[in-house]
């Protein structure tokens, strides 16, 4: 039986996902989220159709990725908004986390004491370490993070494919 080879190359460069988030670092989130498109324009079922070709999809997926770019980094926000009120255990990790680091750090630098106990920054952190380590295990955050990236993948590129480029694009793209 012969092994199948996936060209994952061939595929990447064709929808050029290693350029497409260069811009993401050096922009702030103001300006990330000023170019949000209408609710209406983005559910707009009007301009919804199965595209013919895998070139067409692709060249859906392409144009409607960078259109659309902020709508959908607040459908990925709302997505992990989500898993995270659907896995409480996991919500309950990070806030402990988040509030022990935030409390020892208060401590800047000095040691507890409550009555006659007396414990070190550091044996505070090793505390925290050794309870939100389990903790975080239990609450299964690679489950978690595995969902969030079907979930997004399938919406995502779900509706970039299926979103139909308005009439505008199609004649710019030609050449004269």
């Amino acid at each position: 039986m012969s092994r199948l080879n996936i060209p994952l190359d061939a595929l990447t460069s064709r929808m050029n996902f290693s350029g497409r988030f260069e811009g993401l670092r050096s922009q702030s989130v103001s300006s990330r989220f000023a170019n949000l498109k209408p609710v209406s324009e983005f559910f707009d079922i009007k301009r919804i159709s199965k595209p013919a070709t895998f070139a067409e999809a692709q060249s859906r997926v392409n144009y409607n990725l960078g259109y659309f770019s902020s709508n959908y980094a607040v459908v990925l926000v709302m997505l992990v908004i989500y898993s995270l009120l659907t896995n409480k255990t996991l919500l309950f990790v990070i806030a402990l986390t988040i509030g022990g680091m935030y409390g020892i750090g208060k401590l800047g630098g000095n040691d507890l004491e409550i009555g006659t106990f007396r414990a070190t920054t550091s044996q505070l952190y090793t505390a925290l370490l050794v309870v939100c380590v389990p903790l975080g295990i239990y609450a299964s955050p690679f489950a978690t993070f595995l969902w969030l990236i079907g979930a997004s993948g399938v919406t995502i590129l779900g509706h970039a494919a299926f979103m139909d480029k308005p009439i505008e694009s199609a004649f710019s793209e030609e050449a004269v």
